[in-house]
């Protein structure tokens, strides 16, 4: 490589082209180079750096659960990406040059592809810029940061890290795999335990809020059990399945609650303050998406009898209002298989959560089209085994329905499942229910067109940022699809949809339930680099999305079509 560098120093940044491919052998680890930027301002390089585990301290115990291996890589991970904010680069040049990344994660922990731990080896993948004056190669400083800097990197990361770091990253995972056992064992959807710390520090951090109150469950709802690796039992809040309300003042936390339980169905590192708050994986945020796309969807359990006509057991539009878009996201969470619905009323709409005594007088059922949320909660519970979880300040019409109530004052829960009770009978509901039961939901078959990559001459699907996926000509916003919590995740759902193209899955007539699950057991039998154009190289910084964000962008596809 020296050789190479050498002899295009100062020429045109395309020579840079003649690395492609190239293996660079080192006394610890293999080094290939598997793409190079056409441009000092374009995409950086993507490198793989190949560490035999002869070479390395890897340990078989790692691999003894899947969420010891992916804790374990999720550690390297950040072990690597602290070690390049540590190494000093003094690389000079135009564009990206001398740059040096990790698909580094956030406060979750998720699987993914920037470190992979096999038996026999570990492999890295970085982003690199090439150095360049200008447009010109500047090989004096691509040889420091190919011979230096990386080497420098990998020195103060994987090949330092220390056994008692890895050891509790174990730990945590043996944990975490304990208390899901527990909770699927005695029927909780959520537990948050003692001393969790729930705000976060801003709006646009994730990161605990500093001198938070912590978190206290209330004697009702506590419970108490050992777990692997602790010597104290862990004591906590555990959420039944059934329907749960938390209500309270505002500003007293109602919502903190809820986004630290829709955020738990992630595991979450050592010191984020709510490791050990876990959800079920398959709990969804259903919240008013006014404006999205809908296409074909059954809302007919919520809405019937619309002006003109409308079908509503294949309801379509441009343009949703809040109720519809409502019902479309709770129909379309339980066609992808959700257990537990997770509602704030601030960001749900009114007429599809509620209609008062009152207003059932003034507008009677024939003239009104939604039957709202709270006439079939309890028929999801009884009939579809799906619990609810819903902030409520402003009805108190829920009372009827709930099976527990969870009250925050000052960010402090109490259970007052029984002061509610007593309401409930000194204050009969006047309201009608509306509904015999919750209705049907329509599994549907997305036609091969629905998925369209071109633009132009060429196929492509890019993403930008969190919330956007852009597919050929079309746009698809992910912006309320609220339990996307990171970018990875998004360009890891860009590359399934381009894989479902390639491999024309959509021709297959299978329903979207059917399609999850294809993608699931790929994830899981093949990894994610699986779904990459080039399996075998640098797969990107990739992060598992579940699949009902998989599903969610599906929906939000404005030209989709149904079979």
């Amino acid at each position: 490589m020296q050789t190479t560098l050498r002899r295009i120093d100062g020429k045109g940044y395309k020579a840079y082209k003649e690395l492609q491919h190239t293996e660079v052998h080192f006394p610890k680890y293999k080094l290939i180079i598997d793409y190079v930027q056409g441009d000092p301002f374009a995409s950086p390089s993507k490198i793989r750096i190949i560490v035999p585990n002869s070479k390395f301290r890897m340990k078989y115990e790692w691999l003894t659960s899947k969420s010891r291996k992916i804790y374990v890589e999720d550690c390297l991970t950040r072990q690597i990406a602290k070690a390049i904010k540590r190494t000093t680069s003094n690389i000079r040049g135009s564009g990206k040059s001398g740059l040096v990344l990790i698909d580094e994660p956030g406060q979750e922990i998720l699987e993914r592809t920037a470190v992979t731990i096999t038996e026999t080896e570990t492999i890295i993948c970085l982003s690199i810029g090439l150095p360049a004056n200008g447009r010109r190669i500047n090989g004096k400083e691509a040889e420091k940061l190919f011979c230096t800097i990386i080497p420098d990197v990998m020195e103060k990361s994987i090949f330092t890290v220390e056994e008692k770091t890895i050891q509790q990253v174990m730990h945590l995972a043996d944990q975490h795999d304990a208390i899901r056992a527990e909770m699927f064992a005695n029927g909780w959807v959520s537990f948050i335990a003692d001393g969790s710390i729930l705000p976060r520090e801003s709006g646009v951090s994730d990161r605990p809020l500093k001198n938070a109150i912590r978190f206290k469950s209330p004697i009702e709802n506590r419970v108490t059990f050992s777990i692997p690796h602790r010597d104290e039992p862990l004591s906590g809040m555990a959420i039944p399945k059934g329907i749960t309300l938390i209500v309270g003042g505002g500003y007293h936390g109602k919502s903190t609650l809820l986004n630290a339980i829709e955020r738990g169905v992630y595991p979450h590192i050592d010191g984020d303050g709510r490791e050990y708050v876990l959800t079920d994986p398959n709990a969804v945020k259903i919240r008013a998406e006014d404006g999205r796309s809908i296409t074909s969807v059954n809302i007919s359990p919520f809405i019937n009898n619309l002006p003109y006509g409308a079908d509503t057991e294949r309801f379509s539009t441009e343009n949703a209002s809040g109720s519809t878009s409502q019902a479309a996201n709770v129909v379309e969470a339980l066609e992808a298989g959700a257990t537990t619905l997770l509602m704030d009323e601030d960001t749900s709409a009114t007429n599809f959560m509620i209609r008062d005594h009152r207003m059932q007088e003034l507008v009677v059922q024939e003239k009104e089209p939604i039957t709202p949320f709270i006439d079939k909660i309890a028929y999801l519970r009884d009939e579809r085994d799906v619990s609810t979880i819903l902030v409520m300040g402003g009805s108190g019409d829920y009372f009827d329905v709930c099976d527990c109530c969870i009250m925050l004052d000052e960010y402090v829960p109490f259970n007052v499942t029984e002061k509610v009770k007593n309401i409930v009978a000194k204050y009969p509901m006047s309201r009608n229910n509306t509904a015999e039961s919750f209705g049907k939901v329509t599994d549907r078959i997305f036609l091969p067109n629905t998925i369209d990559t071109r633009k132009g001459n060429k196929q492509k699907v890019q993403t930008k940022g969190l919330h956007s996926i852009i597919m050929g000509r079309t746009t698809i916003d992910l912006s309320q699809v609220e339990q996307l919590v990171d970018p990875s995740q998004t360009r890891m759902i860009a590359e399934i949809l381009h894989y479902v193209d390639r491999q024309g899955w959509l021709k297959r007539n299978i329903c979207l339930k059917e399609l999850l699950a294809q993608i699931e057991n790929q994830i899981e039998k093949h990894g994610l680099a699986s779904f990459s154009k080039n399996p075998t190289e640098h797969p990107g910084e990739l992060a598992r999305p579940r699949k009902f964000e998989i599903a969610a962008t599906l929906n939000r596809i404005r030209h989709a079509k149904i079979k």
